[in-house]
């Protein structure tokens, strides 16, 4: 994950959003004195991960979603095709 400190990030703002999109890599944002320091991502990369916590929520639903790579892993998947 690329850095940067609030200053850098804030003078080439829309430069750093523009990279972040464009390179799909979320970008650390530090700050001084030891506050908090924030993490810029895409809004696709954004959407991607709340589904991601959606679907891990239920520990049945995580722990199907786990068996389920690991059976695919091992080769043991079936390949089909997707309908429009």
């Amino acid at each position: 994950m690329r850095t940067t400190s609030y200053s850098e990030f804030r003078r080439n703002l829309a430069e750093n959003m523009d990279r972040v999109s464009a390179d799909q890599e979320p970008v650390l944002i530090t700050r001084d004195r030891g506050k908090a320091a924030a993490v810029l991502m895409s809004l696709e990369d954004y959407a991607s991960f709340e589904e991601t916590r959606y679907l891990l929520r239920s520990p049945r639903n995580a722990e199907r979603l786990t068996e389920a790579t690991q059976a695919l892993d091992r080769g043991e998947g079936d390949e089909r095709e997707l309908r429009d």
